[in-house]
Parts: structure tokens; C-alpha cells; sequence
């Protein structure tokens, strides 16, 4: 199973879906028997880099430390999967890079949804200097060029861009090419396309 095994990393803004969906992933791939885990940068860094801030060293280290839980993860074959703003897309880069069997999910958003779920007020203290290194509004989120699944997740159900998630791991053959997924043949066939026209397959 080591071999097999895989990084799914969720990237976006403050509350585009990435844990949701994260969460929800793991529960398909637990229903297929696929040991897997759940790695939110929040909850790491309340754990344990409690004293780590947001500049861009500090975020780079956190999430450098998470792409070597993955790694490890992997080496004993568990499916690793990060909810993480991670919004600078050279690290991402580096990370993919540093993590063989690297997948990169786009949690995309307009800002106008993001604070209408914001219900800790978190981009309206932003915008008040209240806080800093709030990634879309006092400090950068520089978006994926090409990630290998891009969700849009202010018009699509969490349900549907999980299917989509499991989809694209079945095309890139992370997952058993027979595993049903929920979606169309023209649905799955668009998803394909997508695929090589980024260079996956």
C-alpha cells in the first residue's frame, strides 16, 4: 500500500470548504478501506507550532513540517490530506515537488461569499487593522496555476465536488479505475480533458 499511497493538498482562502471537504473526502476513501488522514494547518498549529506567526518564513516552515508528515504518512501507506490556506504557490510548488504522488485541490471563492461565512468577523477585522497576514485582504493569496482539481465552491455542493475529487484520483490513477464516482460519462469525460490539457495525462 506504501506505494500507493498519495497527498491531497486543499488549498484557498479562510472559508472556501477546505476542511469540509477535506473531511468529507476522508469519509469516501474510509468507505473504499483506504486508511487515510486529515492534516488542518489550524488545528497543527494549535498543537504544535503554537508559537509560529504569519510571515512568510513562519508560514513556509509550518507548512514545510505538514509536507513531511505527508511524506511519512505516505512511506507507511496512509492517504495524507491537508486543509491549508498555503497561500503562496512557490511553496506550493517546492512541496509538490518534495511530495511524490502530489495532487493540488483549488478551493475557489469570491471574496463577497468568503464574508458572508465569515462568522468570526475575521476579514472585516482585517480590513480594520485589527489583524494581520489575512491572506486575501492584508497579505497575498496567490492562486494555483494549475491545479490538478478546481472547485468552485460558492455554486458547487460539497457532495459533488467530492465526487469530482474522487473522479480526478481514479483518471490519474491513484485510485481503482473501476471505482464508481457518482458522475456521467460526459461529466468524468470533461474531467479528462481538463486533465490533459494540463499535462497529467
Amino acid at each position: 500500500m506504501a506505494e500507493t499511497a498519495f497527498t491531497v493538498w486543499f488549498t484557498g482562502m479562510s472559508g472556501s470548504g477546505k476542511t469540509t471537504l477535506a473531511k468529507l473526502l476522508a469519509g469516501e476513501l474510509m468507505e473504499l478501506s483506504l486508511p487515510c488522514e486529515v492534516l488542518d494547518s489550524g488545528r497543527i498549529r494549535q498543537a504544535m507550532n503554537r508559537s509560529a506567526g504569519f510571515s512568510r518564513e513562519e508560514i513556509e516552515t509550518v507548512l514545510k513540517r505538514i509536507a513531511y508528515e505527508c511524506k511519512m504518512l505516505n512511506r507507511n501507506g496512509v492517504i495524507a490530506i491537508v486543509a491549508a490556506v498555503s497561500p503562496y504557490r512557490d511553496i506550493r510548488d517546492a512541496i509538490r515537488e518534495d511530495v511524490s504522488r502530489f495532487i493540488e485541490v483549488y478551493c475557489r471563492c469570491p471574496m463577497e461569499v468568503l464574508v458572508r461565512r465569515d462568522e468570526g468577523d475575521l476579514f472585516g477585522r482585517a480590513e480594520r487593522g485589527e489583524v494581520d497576514h489575512v491572506a486575501g485582504v492584508n497579505a497575498p493569496y496567490e492562486e494555483p496555476m494549475k491545479p490538478e482539481v478546481l472547485l468552485n465552491t460558492d455554486i458547487e455542493k460539497a457532495e459533488s465536488s467530492a465526487r469530482k475529487i474522487i473522479t480526478t484520483l481514479r483518471l490519474l490513477g491513484y485510485l481503482p479505475a473501476k471505482q464508481p464516482t457518482g458522475y456521467t460519462a460526459k461529466e468524468e469525460e470533461i474531467i479528462r480533458q481538463r486533465l490533459q490539457d494540463l499535462g497529467y495525462i
